[in-house]
């Protein structure tokens, strides 16, 4: 049975969280915020108890010892997600599941995205997923995980932004950044909105542990959808450099700096200079925006994309296909030179 949770109460979380923003002339006053805490803690304990069954123990063993993780399951028949670094590699993955010890076999890994997807021999309940990027910058979210030896416990908190880069280093494809306290043994988690329906995996720490970086579902959902099709994760590989261009042309300051020859990118006609302005789906406001959207790209599966050139738009179809041996490595592969004041030169897979 789906944990399909369909609970309106936003606005009561919005209200909780503004309890010290200036509003109708002064502060809350404190009897209405402690009547709109219990209110919201009570729908909490409702997630709580309606998802809490399908989220799950994970236990496994590496080179460096005993792991502990979580995980939850996406379909009746056992399907499972976890955060790369406690499925992703490593062996004898026991998932506790309603009081019962099951050996979990690993269907496929990602360690450009950082999840994992395992699967035990059972049936069990599951969770479902928000509809696209449904949540903004201030969205309340919740997580269920079990830290440490502790049981399962909500971790309550805000979305704070999303990034695609954390320091130096560059993500696959934009993270959310979760205003959600995380301890050891919740990587894998789900990030739920205020429906039940998961919008992300937590994927690793952020700072002391007062925040994390969250895989949105959709990300995960590709790997997923690679592995049905071709029984491993697939990135498309289109072999252009974008760098960023001093103005914006149609929105957009995605240039491409350079083609790859012989690439499909090269192969479809674009070319150096063009202003990139939408990748399949997605929309190109700034060359960050190509590597996310590359990220869904699938090698042999044609995608359109528009830019525009000299001041006229056009489209062209590109097929992806498979990264160079010598790319497979650093996907995606970031240049660490930029000019001054612009982004970095961004090596899109």
């Amino acid at each position: 049975m789906s944990l399909r949770l369909h609970l309106n109460f936003k606005s009561l979380i919005f209200s909780a969280l503004s309890m010290l923003a200036w509003g109708g002339g002064g502060l809350v006053r404190a009897e209405e915020s402690g009547k709109i805490l219990e209110a919201f803690q009570e729908q909490a304990r409702t997630i709580l108890k309606k998802c809490g069954g399908a989220v799950v123990r994970i236990e496994a063993t590496d080179d460096h010892g005993r792991l502990g993780g979580t995980g939850f399951f996406i379909d009746p028949s056992g399907t499972l997600y976890t955060s790369y670094g406690v499925g992703g590699e490593s062996e004898d993955i026991c998932v506790t599941f309603r009081g019962k010890n099951y050996r979990a076999e690993r269907l496929t890994s990602d360690s450009r995205s950082g999840v994992a997807i395992l699967k035990i021999g059972a049936e069990t309940p599951f969770l479902t997923f928000a509809k696209g990027r449904s949540i903004g910058v201030a969205s309340p979210v919740i997580a269920l995980g079990y830290p440490g030896e502790m049981s399962l416990t909500p971790s309550l908190g805000t979305v704070g932004g999303f990034d695609l880069k954390y320091g130096e280093r560059f993500f696959a494809t934009t993270h959310i950044r979760a205003n959600v306290p995380v301890q050891q043994g919740e990587g894998g988690a789900p990030l739920m909105n205020t429906k039940g329906e998961v919008v992300g995996i937590l994927i690793s720490m952020f700072g002391s542990g007062n925040a994390s970086f969250v895989l949105p579902i959709e990300a995960a959902e590709k790997v997923r959808m690679d592995f049905k099709r071709f029984r491993e994760a697939r990135p498309g590989w289109v072999g252009i450099q974008v760098q960023g261009a001093e103005l914006a042309i149609k929105g957009s300051t995605a240039r491409i700096d350079e083609v790859q020859a012989e690439g499909p990118a090269a192969k479809a006609g674009l070319q150096a200079g063009d202003i990139l302005l939408q990748v399949g789906t997605r929309k190109i406001l700034n060359p960050e925006d190509v590597l996310d959207a590359s990220f869904f790209l699938t090698a042999d599966d044609a995608t359109t994309v528009r830019f525009s050139r000299g001041g006229v738009e056009s489209k062209v179809q590109v097929q992806p296909v498979d990264p160079p041996n010598s790319l497979r490595r650093s996907l995606p592969a970031i240049g660490a030179a930029g000019k001054l004041g612009l982004p970095p030169v961004l090596s899109v897979p």
